[in-house]
C-alpha cells in the first residue's frame, strides 16, 4: 500500500476518488496521460486494495476502497506514539538541570 501512496500522481487519484466514482478518462484529464498511463496506476492501486474497477462497456469506473486506508492509519499512529513519547522524554531529560560538578574533578 505505501508503494502506491508513494506516488504523488496515485495520491492525486485517490484524492478526486474521495469525492465519488470517477473513470478512468476522468482520472486521466488533470494528469495530461494516455489511458493507458493512467490504467497503469489504477492497476496499482487496485493490488493496493485501495481502488474498485467495474467495467461497463469500454468505461472503466473506479471508486475509493478506504478500508486498507484504516489499517495503514492505525499502523502510523503506533509510530507516531512512540515517536512522540521518545521525544517526550528527551525533552524532559534536557530540561533536567545539570548536576553541580565536583571540585578538582579534571575535564579536559
Amino acid at each position: 500500500m505505501f508503494h502506491a501512496l508513494a506516488d504523488p500522481t496515485r495520491r492525486k487519484m485517490l484524492h478526486s476518488l474521495a469525492g465519488g466514482e470517477w473513470s478512468i478518462g476522468e482520472l486521466t484529464a488533470p494528469f495530461r496521460m494516455s489511458f493507458a498511463g493512467a490504467s497503469k496506476h489504477v492497476k496499482v492501486l487496485e493490488r493496493a486494495g485501495l481502488v474498485h474497477r467495474t467495467v461497463e462497456g469500454r468505461t472503466h469506473r473506479c471508486r475509493l476502497a478506504p478500508e486498507p486506508l484504516a489499517g495503514a492509519l492505525d499502523w502510523l499512529r503506533f509510530y507516531e506514539r512512540f515517536w512522540t513519547d521518545s521525544l517526550d522524554a528527551l525533552e524532559r531529560k534536557l530540561r533536567k538541570p545539570a548536576s553541580p560538578r565536583k571540585h578538582g574533578a579534571s575535564h579536559e
